[in-house]
């Protein structure tokens, strides 16, 4: 049985997965870990998703406010054993509906060059390439995104 809870980063079952998170991005980005982590604070995230299986919690992810009509996509992690089961397009859509709620028209979102799957993903989705944003200006590793959204 799949559940999707919309909850905030308050939540024990959220930092947990985002803690998994953290140190998955740490092998991959490796020094630059750092600089990224910056920016990705958990703390005050109101707009929090947890997926479900069986009770047991496999992926999150959550939108912060950018501006009155765009939200930034953080924090997507699905754990490694439960990737390929759709739970990451679930918790994207739920996000996005989200956003939709609130009346944002786009989402954009940062992500990895040395994370090809995740680009992937995102493209699928419906996201397209933008030149990089905010802190993520003149990053050589970072890749941006944006997609509007249907109100």
């Amino acid at each position: 049985m799949i559940e999707i809870l919309k909850t905030d980063s308050s939540h024990s079952d959220f930092q947990v997965l985002v803690k998994q998170l953290d140190a998955y991005l740490a092998e991959i980005d490796g020094e630059e870990h750092s600089f990224y982590h910056q920016y990705n604070k958990v703390d005050a995230l109101k707009h929090v998703v947890v997926i479900y299986e069986n009770n047991q919690p496999v992926g999150c992810g959550a939108f912060k406010e950018l501006d009155s009509n765009t939200v930034e996509i953080k924090r997507m992690y699905v754990l490694p054993e439960q990737r390929g089961k759709g739970y990451a397009t679930k918790i994207l859509k739920a996000l996005e509906n989200w956003a939709a709620e609130s009346e944002y028209q786009s989402c954009k979102l940062e992500t990895g060059r040395r994370m090809p799957d995740a680009v992937a993903f995102y493209q699928s989705q419906g996201y397209a390439p933008i030149p990089n944003y905010g802190q993520y200006v003149g990053v050589e590793n970072s890749v941006c995104f944006e997609k509007q959204l249907s109100q």
